[in-house]
């Protein structure tokens, strides 16, 4: 009876570390991370997305090379290995859709009024984020 009992302990004690473990994102998507859009209209074919998670809510802002403003993201999703959300860029809502490829890049599209643009990205080191600020 003994036995019993401390099996079904153990079992309800070590579900929820399994279950813990199968949730965690492959691949981490918070940091620093530089675009390269090479399609996009002049002006916004480089810059800098950073995906943090705040509070355990994801975030992420858009900054576009050669400008101070910074885009802060909407409906900010993290799905299996993917980054989705949209930013508000001269007067439309562009949703940008990243796939984790390995630590250190991403690929995806930013999709608005005119089609879509495809991205490239590949994580920034810290020593690079420091110099930029």
């Amino acid at each position: 009876m003994k036995k019993g009992i401390v099996i079904i302990l153990l079992v309800v004690f070590s579900l929820p570390v399994l279950m813990a473990q199968n949730n965690h994102i492959k691949n981490n998507p918070v940091g620093t991370w530089k675009f390269a859009a090479p399609y996009a209209p002049e002006g916004y074919n480089s810059g800098t997305i950073v995906v943090d998670l705040n509070e355990k809510k994801p975030t992420a802002t858009m900054s576009v090379s050669g400008s101070d403003s910074i885009l802060l993201g909407e409906n900010v999703k993290t799905i299996n290995d993917s980054v989705l959300f949209s930013v508000y860029l001269e007067g439309q809502d562009i949703k940008v859709m990243l796939k984790i490829e390995n630590d250190s890049t991403m690929s995806g599209k930013a999709v608005y009024s005119e089609g879509e643009v495809p991205l490239s990205l590949t994580r920034t080191t810290a020593s690079e984020a420091e110099v930029k600020q």
